[in-house]
């Protein structure tokens, strides 16, 4: 299954499942992920099977290794900017390739701008929409020629507040960073803890930055096992990894 948006319909683009890939246990069937332990030649084989479900086989796919920073790689007409090592984001004006971004509750976020034809897809986990990634991504598609209000972006499958417990450490970075906790953060039934809305955050920042349009996928990856990959539900369950999902979008040819 293949999750995408009347939003960026003008792009070939899609949130995928885990499904309809060739791994098997721990990381069936469709993981996307070289990092995760897997077998190399099965993640291989779910990633073209990922980009001939939206016809891209003729295209390369470019990831970069995510490390919850702040940093994007720039794949240009004029050239390439960045190091892949290190970048938890990446955006593109280039026909012929796809860029994409592996999650397992962290946020997926596509985004395009139809007026300057630049595309970006983001790794938003909870410490890189804190630090800035987004505004980053953002500020690299105006250096390729967009603005952000003619950005349109959706925020694919991730984990949701109901399922997103985190302790009275994790919000303090939150308060000293200036962000209003009340709009995030609600009461967990255990003492102390609390239920932080990640997708709620993202899109703050996003309406913050002056993205013109902003859509939610509100799939929760934690409580959906058949769908989707969580690496906080791997924890709970005390598997050893855990699989990774795909989100691309390519500006074709």
């Amino acid at each position: 299954m293949i999750i995408s948006s009347q939003l960026l319909s003008d792009y070939t683009h899609g949130f995928f499942t885990r499904n309809g890939g060739v791994s098997e246990g721990i990381y069936s069937s469709l993981n996307c992920g070289f990092g995760s332990g897997d077998n190399r030649a099965l993640v291989a084989e779910n990633r073209q099977r990922a980009m001939r479900r939206l016809g891209l086989q003729s295209l390369k796919l470019i990831t970069c290794s995510q490390v919850h920073g702040t940093e994007v790689l720039t794949i240009a007409n004029k050239g390439v900017l960045g190091n892949p090592e290190k970048s938890d984001a990446l955006v593109s004006d280039r026909g012929g390739i796809a860029i994409g971004v592996l999650t397992a509750d962290c946020a997926p976020v596509l985004m395009a701008d139809k007026k300057s034809g630049v595309v970006g897809a983001v790794h938003a986990g909870w410490r890189g929409a804190l630090t800035g990634v987004l505004e980053a991504a953002a500020n690299s598609m105006e250096r390729l020629g967009s603005h952000t209000r003619d950005m349109r972006a959706v925020i694919g499958p991730c984990i949701s507040q109901s399922s997103y417990e985190v302790g009275p450490e994790f919000r303090a970075r939150f308060e000293s960073s200036g962000c209003n906790t009340d709009l995030f953060f609600k009461s967990s039934p255990n003492k102390n803890h609390y239920m932080f809305d990640l997708e709620g955050y993202i899109v703050d920042r996003m309406e913050t930055l002056g993205v013109g349009q902003i859509e939610r996928c509100g799939l929760d990856t934690y409580e959906n096992a058949d769908n989707f990959f969580s690496f906080r539900r791997s924890q709970h369950l005390l598997e050893s990894s855990y699989g990774r999902s795909l989100s691309l979008i390519s500006v074709r040819c």
